[in-house]
């Protein structure tokens, strides 16, 4: 295993840790109910995925 030689600096550290960060989520409506969506996913409102009724809803 590699053992490090020389301390790591905090702004060469940090320099490394510039792309970790978080994402807001991209969110469109539904196609069918107008419901938010994230992207590749079923409606939880509806069932539907990209037109097609893809799982079942009770109806309440």
């Amino acid at each position: 295993m590699a053992h490090p030689k020389h301390k790591v600096s905090s702004t060469r550290r940090d320099k490394r840790r510039t792309h970790y960060k978080a994402e807001v989520p991209t969110v469109s409506t539904c196609s069918n109910c107008g419901a938010a969506v994230l992207y590749h996913r079923v409606c939880p409102e509806c069932g539907y995925y990209r037109g097609r009724i893809a799982i079942e809803k009770k109806a309440e």
